[in-house]
């Protein structure tokens, strides 16, 4: 594996405490207990997909936060004319590398502060991340992403809610799960991204299909899947119990 030199890039607090933990996190060998329970977005994740893949064909695309590579790489498929990671992990970014090269694939990889980039201003036609906000502070990486992103470019994010009380609840009682600075999203954090962006969308995830995750295996599959995210889409269609989802589909378009 080749090891990525490191880019000196100014770090807060928060920020190396941030890179520790990634760090750390890569360096196990198994998973997240909790990723047992990400099936329930499976919906999520498919939309998300589907909107990255359809807008990225010749297109300078950044993937923001950007882990070992496993959502970049699919992109490559849908023939984007320049194609960028950045994480504040070098474990992660040295990883990433090693997997585009197995795999022959043309990524520009690299270690980087995602809250104060090396990019030029107006960059990229569309970034994305997936939870990756919600570890940083919001107004400079969004300031940030807004820097960056050409005219009519598009930001997309899957970010957590902070609104359930039962999820925070978990979230209180296993802290070594996450890093100490991790925030899911409140109201706040939509206000400042509707600040800068002129047309935002979001989408809730993660009601019915979290609390019967055990009635089915393969969401793909699964009837008893297909017809309880059906009842999400509905029931977060009522402005109230928006608040009750797990997760969210962010995409804003700047100017």
């Amino acid at each position: 594996m080749k090891i990525v030199k490191r880019i000196k890039v100014p770090l807060t607090k928060i920020n190396l405490r941030e890179k520790k933990f990634h760090n750390e996190l890569q360096f196990k060998n198994k998973g997240r207990f909790e990723n047992i329970f990400y099936k329930a977005l499976y919906n999520m994740y498919k939309d998300f997909n589907e909107y990255i893949f359809e807008k990225s064909k010749n297109k300078i695309i950044l993937d923001y936060g950007c882990g070992i590579g496993s959502i970049t790489e699919k992109i490559v498929a849908s023939n984007p004319s320049q194609l960028f990671g950045i994480d504040i992990s070098e474990v992660s970014i040295n990883k990433a590398i090693d997997n585009s090269k197995k795999l022959n694939l043309q990524i520009d990889y690299s270690v980087d502060n995602c809250e104060k980039t090396k990019f030029k201003t107006e960059t990229f036609d569309l970034i994305f991340g997936t939870g990756i906000l919600h570890h940083l502070n919001l107004d400079k990486s969004i300031s940030e992403i807004n820097r960056i992103l050409r005219d009519k470019g598009e930001m997309v994010f899957l970010e957590p809610l902070g609104t359930n009380f039962l999820i925070n609840l978990y979230r209180k009682l296993t802290p070594k799960s996450r890093s100490e600075d991790e925030h899911p999203f409140l109201k706040k954090d939509f206000d400042r991204i509707n600040s800068l962006f002129k047309h935002v969308t979001i989408k809730y995830y993660g009601f019915f299909t979290l609390i019967f995750f055990l009635f089915y295996k393969n969401p793909k599959k699964s009837m008893v899947f297909k017809i309880i995210s059906k009842l999400d889409y509905y029931f977060f269609k009522i402005k109230y119990f928006k608040s009750l989802a797990w997760s969210v589909l962010i995409i804003a378009k700047k100017n």
